[in-house]
């Protein structure tokens, strides 16, 4: 497990790359702004796909990743 400060620090890491730095600050305002349950809205993202495709989009990020 990662210290508290990695975690931050790699989750800015990531919401940077993929967003920018205006479009990630405007996500860690929206998140602190409204109440947020990220396991709720993780749970519903996904409540469409079966098992397979949850396991086929998972396979081709891990390959995309190791690329």
């Amino acid at each position: 497990m990662i210290t508290d400060t990695e975690l931050r620090t790699k989750g800015l890491q990531v919401l940077t790359q993929y967003l920018g730095n205006v479009e990630a600050e405007r996500f860690i305002a929206l998140i602190q702004r409204e109440p947020f349950d990220y396991t709720k809205w993780r749970q519903d993202m996904d409540e469409d796909l079966d098992l397979k495709e949850i396991s086929r989009r998972a396979m081709t990020l891990r390959a995309k990743r190791s690329e």
